[in-house]
């Protein structure tokens, strides 16, 4: 059995599997998924790290007669490219637990017992208030480490009785250390990363809104996406619905229409894998 390599750095066999939910996850067409399949098999050897497994499976979709469905399958490192600041992760998480029913407040200032706090999102939900601390990362292999739920757990201490708050939240796009999952268990701490709680993840809770961020856009390159993000222009909806904001990257028109067509195809395929 093949080995593979994760970008923690540790190994394990290479699972088809695996390989083969995470394309249809993703919502690959069904006529692509064994293509992909197979073209993976074929380009294994020991050792192989996963980013070239998700490299080459970026080149298979690319170069397919469906070559919008790349963008389908970058989910994970489009939320890595919200980045380098953590503030339109911020956003983003906003607006995914708004189709969950929360009213949200980003970036706000609360006064606690002791001291002022400023506090990532504020959520209200049936009269039910609760702090969201949106720890991002833009490294794959860094996961969410135990000072993190520490400073959580004492700036809600802090805060819980003079603003009426329920409980706070721990939300990382990467993984949480064992150590996390312990102590938020031991003091109600909740905690949602990439791929845990089962069904309730992040990538879970972003499948199931329906939402695209920008950074998933093939036909933007890294700078222009950069741009959009520092106006606050996070999701392919924003684009549709406005297509004047694209005015801030001068594209010229071929391209312009070329990234609308692609932000309409993950909004529709979204749409369609939610039905």
């Amino acid at each position: 059995m093949v080995q593979i390599i994760k970008a923690t750095g540790e190994k394990e066999p290479f699972d088809e599997q695996k390989l083969r939910a995470s394309i249809k996850r993703a919502g690959i067409p069904i006529e692509l998924q064994n293509d992909v399949v197979v073209s993976i098999k074929t380009s294994l050897y020991e050792d192989i790290p996963t980013s070239e497994i998700y490299r080459h499976i970026l080149d298979f979709l690319g170069k397919s007669h469906h070559p919008f469905t790349k963008a389908k399958y970058g989910l994970k490192q489009a939320i890595m490219d919200l980045g380098p600041t953590g503030y339109p992760f911020e956003d983003f998480v906003s607006e995914i637990l708004k189709t969950q029913g929360y009213q949200t407040t980003v970036r706000a200032q609360l006064a606690g017992a002791c001291i002022h706090h400023e506090i990532d999102l504020i959520l209200e939900k049936d009269g039910v208030r609760g702090i969201v601390e949106a720890k991002f990362h833009n490294s794959v292999g860094t996961k969410t480490k135990i000072h993190v739920a520490l400073y959580t757990k004492a700036r809600f201490d802090d805060l819980k009785e003079k603003n009426n708050l329920s409980y706070a939240w721990i939300i990382t796009n990467t993984k949480v250390t064992a150590d996390v999952i312990d102590y938020a268990h031991c003091v109600g701490l909740k905690v949602m990363s990439w791929s845990s709680p089962e069904e309730k993840s992040l990538r879970d809770v972003i499948e199931t809104s329906g939402l695209s961020p920008i950074t998933m856009l093939s036909h933007l390159s890294f700078s222009q996406k950069q741009l959009l993000l520092t106006n606050h222009i996070v999701l392919c909806k924003d684009i549709i619905e406005n297509p004047s904001l694209l005015e801030l990257l001068h594209l010229d028109p071929t391209k312009n229409e070329n990234v609308l067509k692609e932000a309409q195809f993950l909004i529709q395929s979204r749409s369609n894998h939610l039905t």
